[in-house]
């Protein structure tokens, strides 16, 4: 069975597409991919997107053409991949998140646009959407989904192995015997991006290649203030997004620090902090918060996917504060890193049309499995 797995992250950078074929034989999943492709948002639609997200007021009529034009963005990246490598069984798009809530430690909604049914008036396919909600009425989480390709990708590790996205959002699953749990850790390159978005920092919206945080010193002091986050002393399962961490959070922790513009306090070094400093920062925390959580997981092998696992100044800081710990690419196991939430959507319209569940409680925290 052919499907297309379809998603625009947390990064709200564009479409990531993954044309597998599934084979199902004496009780053994195989999985071959086929085709993969990443389709950038259209510059005047992700700016548009960006500036209706939380915490900014959005008016109905802007969700619903947004609504309309990402679907159709989600269409034209369909057709694409079709074109390019066959047709499609099944179609399953995750859309682009807006608004994800979550009070305290319970999940109430989430909502994905990206309208559908424009995927299946182009391409003649079956679609399959809106993923996520089911698992939330049963007390998950809806997130992060990816466990379930996780739990058969380390499924075959001796010892404890975890799986690290790091999209926007940092998520981890960690897989120990028969044994899975997956949450979102915080922030991996959601904050960074805000800031060398707002400030003009790189003509992508990233730092890429890790180069401005290179450039700069880590601010111990604004550091301190953003760990001292109460998200992350809540237990797992968990998750959270752009809610909660977006620009004007940096700039509320900067100011708590006494480093907002103007002010006269100075880093270690007896200077102002730069921008640099304060992306350099930012990457720290990601390196901190992932280093610690997997420390605490006491795996051997950490496996990395996602944009963030592009960032070498992200990387060597995991691997230097986990010496004891093999990191490595999801490349490694057949699915390619920046890829691979695009598989998982596959796997979950495969699982779906086998009238099979798509979530695990341990990855999510519902009360069941649910298709």
């Amino acid at each position: 069975m052919r499907v297309l797995g379809m998603i625009s992250g947390t990064s709200h950078d564009g479409i990531d597409v993954a044309l597998v074929d599934f084979g199902h034989e004496d009780g053994v999943l195989t999985g071959r991919v086929l085709h993969t492709a990443s389709t950038p948002y259209p510059d005047e639609l992700r700016a548009r997107l960006v500036a209706a997200l939380p915490p900014a007021p959005a008016t109905l009529a802007e969700v619903c053409v947004l609504d309309t034009l990402i679907g159709q963005c989600f269409a034209e990246a369909a057709e694409a991949a079709i074109e390019a490598a066959g047709p499609a069984d099944l179609i399953v798009s995750h859309g682009q998140t807006v608004f994800h809530w979550v009070e305290g430690a319970h999940a109430r909604g989430t909502l994905q646009i990206g309208q559908p049914a424009w995927i299946a008036e182009r391409t003649g396919a079956p679609v399959l959407s809106d993923v996520r909600i089911r698992d939330i009425t049963a007390g998950g989480h809806g997130a992060p989904l990816v466990s379930v390709l996780d739990g058969l990708l380390l499924g075959g590790h001796e010892g404890g192995a975890a799986a690290l996205n790091l999209g926007g959002i940092a998520n981890m699953t960690v897989v120990s015997g028969d044994r899975l749990v997956a949450y979102d850790i915080g922030p991996a390159n959601a904050l960074i991006d805000a800031v060398v978005t707002s400030r003009g920092l790189g003509p992508r919206g990233f730092d890429e290649d890790g180069r401005i945080a290179a450039s700069g010193r880590v601010d111990e002091r604004l550091l301190g203030v953003l760990l001292d986050e109460p998200y992350y002393r809540l237990p797992a399962p968990k998750s959270t997004g752009k809610e909660l961490f977006h620009l004007a959070y940096v700039e509320a922790a900067t100011a708590r620090a006494g480093r907002e513009p103007g002010a006269v306090a100075t880093d270690g070094a007896g200077r102002e902090p730069s921008d640099a400093d304060l992306v350099a920062t930012l990457t720290e925390l990601t390196v901190r918060t992932v280093a610690r959580d997997v420390a605490a997981a006491g795996v051997g092998v950490l496996v990395v996917s996602g944009g963030g696992a592009r960032n070498p100044v992200i990387m060597d800081g995991l691997r230097a504060a986990l010496p004891g710990v093999r990191v490595s690419l999801s490349d490694e196991l057949g699915a390619p890193a920046d890829d691979k939430e695009a598989i998982a959507f596959a796997l979950i319209g495969w699982l779906t049309a086998h009238g099979l569940p798509g979530t695990d409680p341990g990855g999510t925290g519902g009360c069941a499995y649910r298709i």
